[in-house]
C-alpha cells in the first residue's frame, strides 16, 4: 500500500499541472518526460527486475508505433482501439523474441545482441513494403478530437501519458510484491538456484519480455498520436533503445522510482545541452553516453541507491566504545 499511496500522489501532483499553467513550453517538457519515464520504465521491468539486458527495445517501441498508425490509416480503427491492438502486438512480438531466445538458453550479452538484431530486421522490413510506407513513412490526419485522440491542448496528451506511466508503476509496484517477481528476481540474482528450487526461468523471463514489450508499444502508439508521423528510423532506430535503457540505469534498476528519477534528470540534461549547442546535432547522445559512465563508475546502483550507499558507508564508520578506550 506504500508503493501505490506514493504512485497515487505522484499521479494527483503530476495530474494537476495542466491546471495551474497553460504554457505549451511546460506542458510539452512535462509530457516528453513522462514519455520517457514511460520508456525507461518499460526497459526496466525486462532489464532492472529480470537482468536480462536488451539492447534492441526500440523493437517493440516500433511495432506499437506502425500498429497504432496502420490501424487507423488502412483499417480505419478508432485511435482508441487501435492502442489496445498496438499494445497487443508488441507483447505478442515480445512473446515471440522471449521464446526463440530463452529456448535457446540466450542471455547476457546474447540476448542484447539478439534484440538489436530483431530490431534492425524490423527496420529493415519496414523499409522494404508499401504498407509501412516504406522510407518514406506514414502520417495520421489532424483531426483534433477525445474521440479521434488528438487534443488541441498538450494537457490532454499529458492526462494520456500519465495514464501509461502510472500503469507501468503499478505493474512495477505489483513486480515488486507478488510472487511471479519474487521469481523474476531470483532468476536474475541466480538463474541456477532459482531453477533448484522450483522456478522456472524460461517462463519467467518470458512473461517479463511480453510486459515489458506491451507497455514499450504504448510509447510507441503514444508517440505517434502526437507528433503523427513515423519511419522506420524513428520507428526502430537505436536512439529509443538507448533512451530507455540509460533512464532506467542512470535512476536505478530494479526500482520503483529510479527510471522516473533517470529519465527525469536526462530530459532536463537534453534540454539545456539542446539549448545551449544546438548548433551540435547528436550532443545529447553525447551527454548521455557522459552520464552513463560516470553512474557505472561511482554509482553502480543509480541515483535512487545514494541514499543507501551513504547509509551503508556511515555503519560501516568504526565508532569508540570502552572496550577501545
Amino acid at each position: 500500500m506504500k508503493d501505490f499511496s506514493a504512485i497515487t500522489v505522484f499521479v494527483l501532483l503530476v495530474g494537476s499541472i495542466p491546471f495551474f499553467t497553460e504554457s505549451g513550453v511546460v506542458l510539452n517538457f512535462v509530457m516528453m518526460a513522462l514519455y520517457a519515464c514511460l520508456l525507461a520504465q518499460a526497459w526496466n521491468i525486462l532489464g532492472g527486475f529480470g537482468g536480462q539486458f536488451s539492447f534492441g527495445h526500440a523493437l517493440f517501441f516500433g511495432t506499437g508505433a506502425y500498429v497504432q498508425v496502420m490501424a487507423q490509416v488502412h483499417l480505419g480503427c478508432n485511435p482508441w482501439i487501435a492502442l489496445l491492438l498496438a499494445i497487443g502486438m508488441s507483447a505478442m512480438v515480445g512473446l515471440c523474441v522471449g521464446a526463440l531466445s530463452f529456448r535457446y538458453g540466450l542471455k547476457g550479452s546474447y540476448f542484447a545482441l539478439v534484440t538489436l538484431a530483431f530490431a534492425e530486421v524490423f527496420r529493415i522490413v519496414a523499409l522494404s513494403v508499401a504498407f509501412t510506407g516504406a522510407g518514406v513513412g506514414l502520417m495520421l490526419p489532424l483531426r483534433e478530437s477525445f474521440s479521434n485522440m488528438q487534443f488541441a491542448s498538450r494537457a490532454g496528451y499529458v492526462w494520456l501519458i500519465l495514464g501509461l506511466v502510472t500503469l507501468a508503476l503499478c505493474a512495477t509496484a505489483w513486480l515488486r510484491h507478488s510472487r511471479f517477481g519474487a521469481y523474476l528476481q531470483a532468476v536474475r540474482d541466480n538463474e541456477d538456484a532459482a531453477r533448484a528450487i522450483g522456478v522456472d526461468p524460461f517462463m519467467v523471463k518470458l512473461w517479463a519480455t511480453v510486459i515489458s514489450g506491451a507497455l514499450m508499444g504504448s510509447g510507441g502508439a503514444f508517440y505517434v498520436q502526437v507528433f503523427q508521423y513515423i519511419d522506420p528510423g524513428l520507428a526502430f532506430g537505436p536512439h529509443t533503445s538507448v533512451e530507455a535503457l540509460v533512464g532506467a540505469i542512470v535512476g536505478g534498476m530494479g526500482t520503483l522510482w529510479g527510471p522516473v528519477v533517470g529519465a527525469l534528470t536526462l530530459h532536463v540534461l537534453a534540454d539545456v545541452t539542446r539549448n545551449l549547442f544546438g548548433q551540435l546535432p547528436g550532443i545529447n547522445m553525447v551527454v548521455y553516453g557522459a552520464v552513463l559512465v560516470l553512474i557505472v563508475m561511482f554509482m553502480p546502483s543509480g541515483m535512487t541507491g545514494i541514499r543507501s550507499h551513504l547509509f551503508k558507508q556511515s555503519s560501516k564508520t568504526p565508532s569508540i566504545g570502552k572496550e577501545q578506550v
